[in-house]
């Protein structure tokens, strides 16, 4: 009886064995295939963004050349090519991760005539490689520009420096030149918008003597500064819209199409007999040693 129940006793131990062994490998066998396989991680390709400017009619300035007045300005087809073009490339580049055309500048000896500042700035041509066709008040024109101050300088007393980033420059035609006397075509600025301390600056030009001649009023003399004055709205360094539209008689500068400046005062009124080009960049206005501008433009667009 002893010897039959020993022998019960190892069947049943051989086949619990079985059972179990059983369970274990329908275990591992669940296990393995509930296991997914890792994956790998694959790197994010960084998009590269072009920002929205079309450059065909316009040439740029840099702060680079023969000292005063020597400056190098490189117009179109060149221009186009400015990403591989290897004198451009330090002052005018794009940020490709921001979508921005970049414009940086700083203190050199080469600069344009009739200025002690350096630019890195494009110059309108409504023929492209010709500086010599221009537009007037009564043609009228607008200029639509989506920027942002990148980086800039502090003075000694801690404000940032200046900069002018468009402007509305005037020009005396051939004729008036040798009317006047005259050595070059270039006539005042009837526009300059400045990145103030994070502000937006506006500052136009008044005839000192509204009653002055036909003959009198192409002269340099005959016109200042206005006292300028700000946009209510602070952008900072943060992206910011402007608009420049100009009529006979008439000039409206806008921000964010929320805020307007309308100038329509004689003085204005008077600007139509002369040619004027917009201009748009760093036009950098500090000579202190290790002073400098980045200025980004994400979209830009002149139409008459």
């Amino acid at each position: 009886m002893k010897v039959l129940q020993k022998k019960y006793l190892v069947l049943f131990i051989m086949a619990f064995s079985v059972v179990v062994v059983t369970a274990q490998r329908d275990t591992n066998s669940v296990a393995a295939s509930d296991v997914k396989p890792a994956k790998k991680k694959q790197k994010k390709k960084k998009k590269v963004k072009l920002p929205s400017i079309d450059l065909s009619h316009w040439k740029v300035t840099i702060p680079e050349g023969k000292g005063k007045g020597g400056a190098i300005s490189v117009a179109p087809p060149e221009i186009l090519e400015y990403a591989t073009n290897e004198t451009l490339k330090p002052y005018m580049y794009n940020d490709s991760t921001a979508g921005a055309l970049v414009f940086y500048a700083f203190p050199t000896a080469a600069t344009t005539a009739n200025t002690k500042y350096s630019r890195s700035e494009l110059r309108e041509q409504m023929v492209p490689g010709n500086d010599n066709v221009n537009w007037t008040f009564p043609q009228g024109g607008t200029l639509k520009a989506k920027l942002a101050m990148d980086e800039v300088s502090r003075d000694k007393n801690g404000k940032y420096h200046r900069v002018i980033i468009a402007q509305i420059h005037g020009r005396l035609t051939n004729e008036q030149k040798e009317l006047i006397g005259q050595k070059d075509n270039n006539a005042p600025p009837i526009l300059k918008i400045y990145w103030h301390n994070g502000k937006i600056r506006v500052k136009t030009k008044e005839l000192v003597n509204p009653a002055v001649s036909s003959k009198g009023i192409l002269y340099k003399e005959a016109w200042k500064d206005d006292k300028g004055k700000n946009f209510q709205e602070e952008v900072g360094f943060g992206k910011f819209n402007l608009e420049v539209k100009v009529s006979d008689g008439k000039m409206v500068v806008s921000l964010n199409k929320n805020e307007f400046f309308v100038y329509d005062n004689p003085s204005i009124k008077r600007w139509g007999i002369f040619e004027n080009y917009f201009k748009a960049g760093n036009y950098f206005q500090s000579r202190d040693e290790g002073a400098y501008a980045k200025v980004k433009f994400y979209e830009l667009s002149v139409t008459h």
